[in-house]
């Protein structure tokens, strides 16, 4: 993902959804490569690895989890508590969930970067939407159209 390029429009978003999803197996590696990096001594990713933080360590020895899991961490952080428990990035803001799922509302820790990933995926997903919206409209007329005519 390129994060420094936010914002794609029209044809050039699709390209770049073309490219990314390409060879997604590679952009995901390097993703969690790069999280890796960033969050390794993160007291959380510290009780199950060593410093190294390869890919393969983080795949062989860290669980799947659910928020329960990790929600004390958040509280703590939420409570006061530096965000180096989770991320090796200042959180800059505390998303609350709506609850409707599992009836409590989940508070969801967020870096800065998140912002902007958020945008980038919003302006990816834009075009194909657009897209969509245009050919449900042609569909919808010629539905009229032949029911009509």
């Amino acid at each position: 993902m390129d994060g420094k390029r936010l914002e794609y429009k029209g044809e050039a978003a699709l390209k770049e959804i073309e490219r990314l999803t390409r060879n997604a197996d590679k952009v995901q590696e390097d993703i969690l490569k790069e999280i890796l990096e960033r969050n390794r001594e993160t007291e959380y990713l510290s009780k199950f690895m060593d410093k190294s933080g390869s890919p393969k360590e983080f795949k062989q020895c860290v669980p799947v989890i659910t928020y329960k899991d990790i929600q004390p961490y958040i509280r703590r952080i939420a409570n006061g508590e530096d965000s180096s428990l989770i991320t090796g990035h200042p959180i800059t803001e505390m998303l609350c969930s709506s609850g409707t799922s599992a009836g409590e509302p989940k508070m969801m820790p967020s870096i800065a970067e998140d912002l902007d990933r958020r945008t980038f995926l919003y302006n990816l997903t834009m075009p194909i939407m657009n897209q969509l919206h245009t050919l449900y409209h042609i569909y919808i007329f010629s539905l009229h159209y032949f029911t009509f005519t």
